[in-house]
């Protein structure tokens, strides 16, 4: 449960407040290749990565599929739009590797949100970051070479780097696998 403590941090939460939010929670395990969450389905809950990598991904109009985000230890798995505005999801989540989660419904997570003060407070200091965290990730699309981009990878998720194939690497980051490679080899050579 120290993931669930970790992401459920905020001055004002209870002990008693946070006693309700992880009884709500439910542990799981996904199978490598497993779905969380398929394009034109609604998402039910949310999931706090305890062990493994996932990611999420989209089809562009070539039909290719392109990694947007991953998920590693101690991140929320969610694709926040189909989640919250209930509408089917164009984005794909999928187990990397064999993950270990804590789920919560939505409706759980619903009726928390309008009984506890302190959990609106954290879910808007969390929306906010992931604006943030979005906005700095379109930024840096166009600002920061392949390279740089690869090295914040590195040192931000160095989980992805050892399990993901390097395909899905090469497409979160925008470049071709053999951008990839190249970019590996002059690091190696550095």
């Amino acid at each position: 449960m120290d993931v669930l403590t970790n992401i459920y941090q905020h001055p004002a939460f209870t002990g008693d407040d946070l006693n309700l939010i992880f009884s709500k929670h439910e542990q799981l395990s996904y199978k490598k290749n497993d779905f969380f969450l398929k394009e034109n389905e609604v998402l039910n809950s949310y999931f706090i990565m305890e062990q493994g990598v996932a990611r999420s991904f989209v089809y562009d109009i070539d039909n290719h599929d392109i990694t947007i985000n991953f998920f590693t230890v101690g991140d929320i798995v969610i694709e926040a739009s189909s989640l919250f505005q209930r509408i089917p999801s164009i984005e794909n989540i999928q187990a990397e590797t064999d993950c270990t989660v804590w789920k919560i419904n939505y409706d759980d997570f619903q009726e928390l949100f309008h009984s506890i003060p302190a959990l609106t407070e954290w879910g808007r200091a969390w929306m906010s970051y992931q604006l943030f965290y979005l906005k700095n990730r379109s930024v840096e699309m166009i600002t920061k070479s392949a390279t740089e981009r690869y090295l914040d990878l590195i040192q931000e998720k160095p989980d992805v780097l050892k399990f993901v194939p390097l395909k899905n690497i090469a497409s979160y980051l925008g470049i071709t696998d053999t951008s990839l490679s190249r970019i590996r080899k002059d690091i190696v050579k550095g």
